[in-house]
């Protein structure tokens, strides 16, 4: 069956048709004004001349021209077409008897308007097209990777610039077989996957565009990272085009300006990966219509934890913070992104005991995350005992708290610097995962008390998350803005990252899981499991910060130095996720590892606790570290004795 011609074929179609139509008065009073045939005669007359220009025309391709793109030869066919329609016409008129002019140069007139009407719109057309090229010239030229459609609509958005940004020279697309094809007249020159290749061509051509636009936004990761790669060993610039919905607006409204901005690409989009299936019905049935508290909310990860728990419908959110400006800040977000969540921003210290059970118990949250800590290893390296409190003692002040108000759940937020620690953070949070194991391990005992005081506690661990307060992320990014140096400890430093955005989606999947006595919640948590998040391969983070100096527009070591300044107190070289006895078991979620560390009584650890934190809070650092290496075998620290000695005092 044969196939309907597209919508721009019926176009031309009918255009030439009317064109047609037009043609026959016009050529009748050139060949004797005001010798007009009958009335009655126009209908039949008309009507032939259109239908024997249209078959012709048809034979010829005339529906199948590029009117902007007409060449020579689309004009001799459009003569030809005019030529031979005007014969045909003049002989079927003789042939019936119908004729009533007596000029013999009617069918040459007929066929010199036939051929101006059809050609007229056609020159326009192309002189329009030739003027528009003449004026972006000068302008860029660009490679478009991305999806067929989100091409198309980047591609209109800019034909309806009034003076175009960019001009495109090609495309890559995800699908091979769609090489050699066009979109709006630009010519697809390969898959994504072929960059490299294409490029390459280009170069040999002498025709390497001078950047390579990013037009899907889904493209990251491993893909993304090959795309860089090619781009930067032809020292073509990478830069992604605005969302989709400010592009359909600039093309529908034909405006320019910001919207066809492209930016640059972020490291976060480099790093990110596949989204893993999350259980968003869990997550709701979790959050909704209960009373959840955040600690640390205006952090990172707390804040992160406070979007997406205010979009699951709580009945009351309590974000606290001890840093007034952090707290303020995400209140004022909620307040403006989901003004229907009930919420209430608290104050508080988390080493204040007093101050914690006053909440709780006003709050009375049946859900708590706990993401309140100090995190910044060489901070808490110069004053270890404030890390002591806040990271160990404080997480026992929330835990208690939230059990002694009858929380059914608290979900404390980890890191990876807790395996074998060699800093005073690691170390202090490896031993509040200590308590936290010990806590969940007594509620889950089968003789456990069910109800007020059985409260359940999960453990999730993680690595580095992009772009979080201290992280390298952002000092990089400063370190840039003023033209380098940019600051590495050591060549062979490897982190794990994550974004913030999936490792929150990764810990609240962690808390549906282990919520409850689920059949399908790993055994091992029963005896002190602890969620660790699939982190991926480490990165380097001297690789970090040359991906980061490219996607600035800059050249490693040229442009901008990469220094290196040697390891601070308490880093390592390579971060852990696992102790050695602890082997990491899969589950049937994706991106959720589990471990089962070494645990300990909850009252023995709870007593050491109190010791470490009477130490601490007498300025004691030499016995509180002491005591943190005895409560943590692992920690291996190599902490500044005339330091420790002099404020011990």
């Amino acid at each position: 069956m044969a196939q309907t011609p597209p919508a721009r074929q019926i176009l031309n179609f009918a255009l030439d048709a009317a064109l047609a139509a037009l043609a026959l008065p016009a050529a009748l009073w050139l060949a004797g004004p005001g010798n007009w045939p009958a009335p009655s005669w126009w209908w039949g007359g008309v009507a032939l001349a259109v239908a024997t220009l249209l078959p012709i025309g048809w034979a010829l391709g005339l529906h199948k021209q590029y009117w902007r793109f007409a060449g020579l030869r689309d004009l001799l066919a459009v003569l030809a077409a005019a030529l031979l329609g005007a014969l045909a016409f003049f002989w079927l008129l003789r042939a019936a008897d119908a004729w009533h002019g007596d000029n013999p140069a009617f069918p040459v007139l007929h066929a010199m308007v036939l051929a101006a009407l059809l050609g007229a719109p056609r020159l326009a057309s192309r002189a329009q097209a030739l003027r528009r090229a003449m004026e972006m010239a000068g302008a860029p030229a660009v490679l478009v990777a991305g999806s067929a459609d989100q091409v198309d609509v980047f591609a209109s958005a800019l034909a309806r610039a009034r003076k175009p940004p960019y001009r495109i020279m090609g495309i890559l697309t995800r699908r091979s077989r769609q090489a050699g094809r066009r979109i709006q007249g630009h010519p697809i020159l390969g898959a994504i996957e072929e960059a490299e290749a294409v490029l390459e061509q280009l170069r040999a051509e002498g025709r390497l565009p001078q950047i390579l636009v990013l037009a899907s936004p889904d493209l990251a990761g491993p893909s993304l990272a090959a795309l860089l790669d090619a781009a930067d060993r032809h020292g073509v610039a990478v830069r992604a085009a605005p969302q989709p919905t400010a592009l359909a607006h600039a093309a529908r409204d034909g405006l320019e300006g910001p919207r066809l901005d492209l930016r640059p690409v972020s490291i976060e989009e480099l790093l990110d990966r596949p989204q893993v299936p999350l259980d968003r019905e869990g997550m709701a049935r979790l959050v909704q219509g209960r009373r959840v508290l955040i600690t640390g909310a205006g952090g990172t990860i707390g804040g992160e934890l406070a979007r997406q728990v205010a979009a699951l419908g709580p009945a009351m959110l309590t974000l606290l913070d001890h840093g007034e400006y952090a707290l303020y800040e995400i209140d004022l977000e909620l307040r403006e992104r989901h003004p229907e969540a009930p919420r209430r921003a608290v104050l508080a210290d988390i080493r204040d005991e007093a101050r914690i059970r006053r909440i709780m118990e006003e709050a009375r949250p049946e859900l708590v995350f706990h993401a309140a800590a100090l995190k910044h290893v060489p901070m808490v390296e110069a004053d270890p005992l404030e890390g002591v409190l806040t990271n160990a003692f404080g997480t026992r002040v929330v835990a208690e708290a939230a059990r002694a108000a009858g929380c059914a759940l608290m979900v404390f937020i980890s890191t990876d610097k807790a395996v074998n620690p060699t800093s005073v953070m690691g170390a202090t949070k490896r031993l509040a995962e200590m308590y936290c194991q010990a806590l969940d391990k007594q509620a889950r005992a089968p003789d456990s008390p069910k109800g007020e005081g059985s409260m359940r506690c999960i453990t999730v661990r993680f690595g580095n998350v992009l772009g979080s307060t201290g992280s390298v992320v952002p000092l990089f990014r400063r370190q840039l803005e003023r033209g380098g140096p940019l600051t590495v400890t050591h060549p062979d430093m490897r982190r794990y990252f994550m974004t913030v955005r999936e490792a929150v989606g990764l810990v609240l999947q962690a808390a549906v899981v282990g919520a409850a006595d689920r059949e399908d919640a790993p055994p091992e948590l029963r005896e002190g499991g602890i969620f660790v998040l699939d982190m991926g391969e480490p990165v380097k983070i001297v690789d970090l910060a040359r991906r980061m100096i490219r996607l600035a527009g800059l050249r490693p070591d040229v442009d901008v130095e990469i220094r290196f300044t040697g390891l601070r107190p308490g880093e390592k070289l390579y971060e852990e996720l696992f102790h050695g006895q602890e082997p990491p078991r899969p589950t049937r979620f994706p991106g959720l590892l589990v471990a089962t560390p070494r645990t300990a009584d909850l009252a023995l650890v709870g007593r050491a606790l109190e010791e470490i934190a009477a130490s601490a809070r007498a300025g004691q650092v030499r016995l509180a570290l002491a005591q943190l290496s005895r409560l943590v075998p692992e920690f291996a620290h190599e902490g500044n004795p005339e330091r420790s000695g002099s404020a011990a005092g």
